[in-house]
This record gives structure tokens, C-alpha cells and sequence, in this order.
């Protein structure tokens, strides 16, 4: 029994040696020394360089011109308060007028006749109305013109296109005193009488008749002229002229 404990008290002072033995070994050796990791190969990311503006070059100024002395604003223009007067504006041309047409020179036929224009191919109701119409004209040379409207009034109520029914109703109520009537109603014989010079010519020779009457000299020469462009032969414009040359060469005697 005592053989046993002292082979077992060896074995632990043993164990105890090698312990210390290995622990002074351990505490004696030199520390590694600390050393950084390697960079990776790889170049890290870097952010794109972006190249520096270009400095702004120096503007020149343009050289600065004096202004006009007319442009300057003087104390004593602004003392007197004158009115700012706008630019005269500039001044238009005009286009010339186109020339007229030339008028026809010599006397026309007579073409007065309302009963010479009733041939077969003459609708009825156009028929009627110049028979009335010739009726009231022949009223009108023996004088009867109340009579001789009543006639005319049914002309263009037949037919209220027919012309000469319009220009003797003008020229009933000149013979009547109307004057401003009969110009109304010339008006719409000249619209439907444009392409027979002869009728034209003796619309405005009674347009000159009634501004002669209304006192307007001027415009009822001008008529007279017109007509006497028109028909060179009209009897009413050419007696009108005449009468309005006699006192003239009266007093030039």
C-alpha cells in the first residue's frame, strides 16, 4: 500500500515539472511580429475624374459711343411741359385710277320703241308689261302724267324686271315734282340697263334733269356730260347744255 502512494505522489510531482517546464518555454519564445494584410491585386474603385471647367475668358466691351446731344433730356425741357408731338406719318400713294372704257362718240339709233321689242320668243307676262309701259309712255308726251302713273305701276307689277317700266316711272314723277322718286327709280333702271348704251344715256340725261331741278348744278352737269359720252345724239342732255351756254355767251357779249 505505501508503494502505491509513493509511485502515485512521483507521478504527480512529474506531471508538475513538465508543466512548469513547458510553461517557461512558452513565456521565453519570441511574438510573431504583426504585419498588414497585402493589398488585393485587383485597384480599388476610383470615381471618375471629371476635367476642371475651363476659366471664362474676359469679355471686351465694345468701345461706348457718346450719345447725340439732341437724345439729351435738359432741366429747362423738363421745366416747360411741352406736348410730345407724334411722328408725322409717312404719306401713301395711291394707285392711279384705271382709265374708263371708251365711250362711244357718234348718235346711237333710236331705240325707243317698247313695241319693236315684242317678238315671238317675248314671254307673256314681258309682253304685257312693255304694252303697258308704251300706254303710259304716250300718256306722258299728251301731258296726263297722274294718269300715266297708275299705267306704269302695273308695269313692274306684271313684270318687275322689266327696265323701261322703271325708267318711265322716274320720269313720271319728275313730270310730277318727285325728284328724290325719280332718282330712286333710276337707280334700278341704270342696275338692269348696263349693256344698252341708248337707255343708259337717257337714264342719266333725266338724273341730270332732276339734280337741275334740286338745284345741284354741278352733279347735274356731270349727268348731262355722261350722257352725251354714252349717245353723242341724246336730244334731252344736248337742249340742257345749250340752255345752260346761253347766259354765258349772253354776258360774254
Amino acid at each position: 500500500m505505501k508503494i502505491l502512494q509513493d509511485t502515485f505522489s512521483k507521478r504527480i510531482y512529474l506531471i508538475l515539472g513538465l508543466a512548469s517546464i513547458i510553461g517557461a518555454t512558452q513565456s521565453c519564445a519570441p511574438r510573431p511580429v504583426y504585419r498588414r494584410p497585402p493589398p488585393s491585386s485587383s485597384p480599388p474603385a476610383s470615381s471618375p475624374k471629371v476635367p476642371p471647367a475651363p476659366a471664362p475668358s474676359p469679355v471686351e466691351e465694345p468701345p461706348r459711343t457718346p450719345l447725340p446731344q439732341e437724345s439729351k433730356i435738359r432741366e429747362q425741357d423738363l421745366k416747360t411741359k411741352s406736348p410730345i408731338t407724334p411722328p408725322a406719318a409717312k404719306e401713301t400713294v395711291k394707285p392711279p385710277l384705271l382709265a374708263p372704257p371708251e365711250p362711244t362718240t357718234g348718235p346711237l339709233p333710236d331705240d325707243s320703241s317698247l313695241l319693236a321689242k315684242i317678238t315671238p320668243g317675248t314671254p307673256p307676262q314681258r309682253a304685257a308689261s312693255l304694252r303697258l309701259t308704251e300706254e303710259g309712255r304716250k300718256l306722258l308726251e299728251a301731258g296726263d302724267a297722274a294718269k300715266a302713273l297708275s299705267r306704269l305701276e302695273k308695269t313692274i307689277v306684271i313684270d318687275s324686271t322689266n327696265p323701261y317700266g322703271y325708267f318711265y316711272l322716274a320720269k313720271t314723277h319728275y313730270q310730277l315734282g318727285r325728284f328724290k322718286e325719280s332718282l330712286s327709280f333710276l337707280d334700278v333702271a341704270e342696275s338692269r340697263l348696263s349693256s344698252e348704251p341708248f337707255w343708259l344715256a337717257e337714264v342719266h340725261a333725266l338724273r341730270g334733269e332732276n339734280f337741275r331741278a334740286l338745284g345741284m348744278s354741278d352733279k347735274a352737269e356731270a349727268s348731262y356730260a355722261q350722257a352725251l359720252r354714252l349717245n353723242s345724239g341724246n336730244r334731252t342732255a344736248n337742249d340742257a347744255l345749250t340752255r345752260s351756254q346761253k347766259p354765258t355767251q349772253a354776258t360774254s357779249h
